[in-house]
This record gives C-alpha cells, structure tokens and sequence, in this order.
C-alpha cells in the first residue's frame, strides 16, 4: 500500500504511538496518521493472531515504508502486556519525536474457546494483552500528559482504544476476548472523566474489516474491498486530529462502510422494588416486558 505524507494533513506535528501496528488494521492506522502528517511509533511484536513468534518484523517494515514516502516512524518491539515495556515504548515516543499526542491501543491475540473448554492460561494470556496491555500504555501516557499540560496545555492529548462488537453485545467463544473489550470500553468512558483535565479526550473504535484476524471466519473474504481497513482507519485519523478536539467518552462502531455510535447503557423504566417474592417476581416481569432486547452482533 503506497502512502502519500501531507505535511499540512489534519495530524500534522503530532507525534502518535499504535500498538499491534505491524498488520491489519493496525499497520493502517499508523500508515494513515503518518499521511497525515503525524510522526508514528510502530510497535508490533511480531506474533500470530496466538501470540507466539513468528520470526517477522512487521513494525520494522511499516516504519520502512512510512520514512521512504517522507514521512518519519520509528519501530517498537515494546511487549504492552508488560508494565514496564509500555513505560519504554511511551519513552521511545518523548524521547524520539519529543512528546507524545495519540495513543492508539489495537493490539490484541485471541484465544477463542467456549466456557467450558477455555483454560487459566488462555483466559489471563487474552486478558494480559487486551485490557492489562491498554491500562499500561494509557497509564504512562496519562502521566506524560499531566506532566506536560503545565508547561503546554494547549497541547492536546487523545486516547483512541480498540472495543469489539465481542464486548459490547456477546460472541460465542470469547468469553476472555469479549470481557477484555467490555473493561476497555468502560476503562475508556473512566479516562474521559479523569483526563479531561489535562486537555486529553479518550474514546473508543470497534472496528470491523477484512483481516487476518477475520481470515478464518466462514464467509469472510479476506479480499473484499467493502471491509477495508481504510474506513475504520478514517475514523482513528478524524478521532486523532483537531476535529474531534470536544469528543470524548464514546464509542465509534465502524465496519466497512457503515459507521455509528454506541448508545451504550441505560437505565430503564424503574418501579418500586418489594422484599415480597411474589411482588418482586410481578414488578421485575413487568419491567422485563417492557425492556427492549439487548443488541446483538448485528446491532
């Protein structure tokens, strides 16, 4: 994928971090923010969609095409699942480009097993890296965020994070998937409220495209140009940029081409509870009647 840079573009002079940059829709967000004139570290360990290495350098090839269209990248090969490397990969960004501006947490591994059958180890690796890998990173860009507003709080910080369609309706199979996203939303809508201060919007993006991540699922067509991962990578741009400067707290739903906004929560009609069993069982029936029914995957 060739990449023009645009010196003036919407992310110009920004310096952007993207974690799970080194493929899929990661590798497009980074390619995009780079055209758009955002300075970008691209880390990327390597892994497959299990976690384990697979003798690659896909950050290293990223940051390579980026800096050969003019456009400057650096790679990472930071682990976020480890407090201590997110620390380094945050420094990486201050020390490198001179702060930081956009951090986009994509990284992820799947471990996909029902209830039953899933293991310790495949429920905590799906949890380290998910939930644990986006709090760690968002932690020390948080502080640097606070440490610079004093000096520069015209300077704006944003926090894009990645949810799933998983996490926020249910999916068969990803019970340590799915409870990851749903921490990483709700993570979120918190950072909005505590960040706020600092001059940094937190938000979120469930994207949809066509991957190697989706490549195994049947009916998916990894080629279908209707599932690019430029739509999602659209909105991670416009979420990094000025425009999106009084947007916070939300979660962007966006799957090819159709894009919309998480309603999220919300109370429903309340009525009065009772300790009597019959008349609880009475009010919570009427109030289930008059309930809409969760969305699903579909919406």
């Amino acid at each position: 994928m060739s990449i023009t840079v645009s010196p003036d573009g919407t992310c110009a002079g920004r310096v952007a971090v993207v974690t799970g940059a080194g493929r899929g829709l990661g590798a497009a967000y980074a390619r995009r923010l780079a055209a758009a004139g955002a300075a970008v570290v691209v880390n990327d360990l390597g892994v497959g969609l299990d976690g384990e290495t697979d003798g690659t350098t896909p950050a290293e090839e990223v940051a390579a095409e980026i800096n050969a269209a003019g456009g400057r990248a650096v790679a990472s090969g930071h682990d976020v699942s480890s407090w201590k490397e997110a620390g380094q990969l945050i420094g990486l960004a201050v020390d490198t480009f001179g702060g930081l501006d956009v951090l986009v947490n994509n990284a992820g591994v799947l471990r996909d097993r029902t209830i039953t059958r899933m293991t310790e180890a495949e429920w905590d690796s799906v949890i380290q890296v998910h939930l644990k890998g986006s709090f760690a990173t968002t932690h020390h860009a948080a502080n640097h965020w606070r440490e610079r507003y004093a000096a520069e709080p015209e300077r704006a910080g944003r926090l894009i994070n990645t949810t799933s369609v998983s996490g926020l309706f249910g999916n068969v199979g990803q019970a340590n998937y799915a409870a990851a996203k749903a921490g990483i939303a709700a993570m979120t809508i918190v950072a909005s409220l505590e960040l706020a201060r600092y001059g940094v919007t937190a938000n979120c993006v469930s994207p949809g495209a066509a991957t190697r991540m989706t490549a195994t699922l049947a009916g998916r067509d990894p080629d279908d140009p209707t599932r690019s991962p430029e739509f999602p990578a659209a909105v991670v741009e416009w979420l990094a940029s000025d425009r999106a400067r009084d947007v916070t707290g939300r979660v962007f739903l966006t799957s090819g081409k159709r894009v919309s906004v998480a309603n999220g929560w919300e109370h429903g009609a309340p009525a009065t509870p009772s300790t009597d069993p019959g008349e609880l069982d009475a009010t919570l029936r009427d109030l289930l009647a008059g309930a809409r029914p969760n969305a699903d995957m579909r919406g």
